[in-house]
């Protein structure tokens, strides 16, 4: 009888324990959520109240998107974590709050790309990574405010690779890798955007 109490009080324990941490997941992942819809929140507000606030959204909004992400990297290196997804929903944020004054979403989805590229090769972070929620981030907002998503697609990577060359072999690599394999939705568009690796140099005919 006491064995069959006991293990009816494991049992039990166990089952009690899975559902708190089932609850506890649930809660986290829902807090995690509300995080990156207020940071795309915040970064759409900012970005589209400081152009309107310059009067001049043709010329400054690229500008205003590199003040943004460099911003936003920075912070997470206060912190020490959140990079990934911090830069995934700024990214979404910039595209939108530029779309909401009428701006060039393609020249900032460019300069938003390199731009936090750049800034996680200046802290060692995964470039590849980042490049690819950066992505990410740009083609969520693409389709939420109605952007041709291909031509986004091939401009954002355009600008992740132009980074990528200013830092060194090895980063365009990882960044060519990462996209290729894993931006969400568009990876035949990945395929095509990105350039070709090179073939080794041909022997020069001239002597």
């Amino acid at each position: 009888m006491e064995t069959t109490t006991s293990g009816g009080s494991v049992k039990e324990s166990i089952e009690r324990a899975g559902n708190t941490l089932k609850v506890g997941i649930l809660s986290s992942l829902k807090a995690v959520n509300e995080i990156e819809v207020g940071v795309v929140d915040l970064a759409r507000n900012v970005v589209s109240d400081a152009l309107k606030a310059t009067g001049s959204v043709a010329n400054e909004a690229v500008d205003v998107a590199k003040g943004v992400i460099k911003g936003a990297i920075a912070a997470t290196e206060d912190v020490g974590t959140g990079l990934l997804m911090s830069t995934k929903s700024v990214a979404k944020g910039i595209v939108m709050g530029v779309s909401d004054v009428g701006g060039d979403v393609f020249a900032v989805a460019r300069q938003t790309a390199k731009g936090a590229v750049e800034g996680a090769s200046s802290i060692g972070a995964d470039v590849g990574q980042v490049a690819k929620k950066t992505v990410d981030g740009i083609l969520e907002a693409g389709k939420e405010v109605g952007a041709n998503v291909e031509e986004l697609a091939k401009t954002a990577i355009g600008g992740s690779i132009e980074a990528a060359g200013s830092i060194g072999e090895s980063a365009v690599k990882a960044v060519r890798g990462v996209l290729l394999g894993a931006v969400e939705g568009v990876k035949d568009i990945a395929g095509a955007a990105l350039p070709k690796p090179k073939s080794p140099a041909e022997p020069s005919e001239k002597e």
